[in-house]
């Protein structure tokens, strides 16, 4: 093994350990549950953004799983908390591309950072569901906020 590959699955571990975002979020705009029905991982994702809808503000979650989705969904908490909305699309692209790429090429690190240590991932067909089941609760709730902050409210 080497170095590097040591490095990325202490990362892992030490995600899966600390768990950065774990926890229900109070008040969030949107929130998504996702179950990976092949392994029985699952995540419930909350998000808020900030008055303006252009900024993640905070990311919360819950979830019962491998160290790798709980692990990814820690990494993707410490990207996105911050972020404006059009970065976040971009981090799932591009984590979605790594993970799709079969362990091929060099991810862009600038990009993704931590969240880079699940490249080696992408080598394992039934592990990249469990890396991705954050990243897509995330898509939806980004989805589901954005379309409600940019819909006008009715007023009585």
């Amino acid at each position: 093994m080497s170095d590097l590959s040591g490095l990325y699955q202490e990362l892992i571990l030490d995600h899966s350990k600390r768990r950065v975002g774990d926890g229900a979020l109070d008040a969030p705009h949107a929130s998504h549950h996702e179950l990976n029905p092949t392994c029985g991982d699952e995540i419930t994702l909350g998000i808020r953004l900030d008055d303006s809808g252009s900024t993640v503000e905070a990311l919360g979650w819950e979830g019962d799983g491998c160290s790798i989705s709980m692990a990814s969904a820690s990494a993707l908490t410490e990207l996105v908390v911050g972020s404006d909305t059009e970065h976040v699309r971009e981090l799932i692209d591009g984590f979605r591309a790594m993970l799709r790429s079969q362990g091929a090429g060099e991810p862009d690190e600038d990009l993704l950072g931590d969240a880079i240590a699940f490249h080696g991932v992408s080598k394992y067909v039934m592990r990249v569901k469990c890396a991705m089941l954050s990243w897509v609760a995330l898509e939806a709730c980004l989805l589901e906020a954005t379309a409600s902050a940019s819909t006008p409210s009715q007023e009585a």
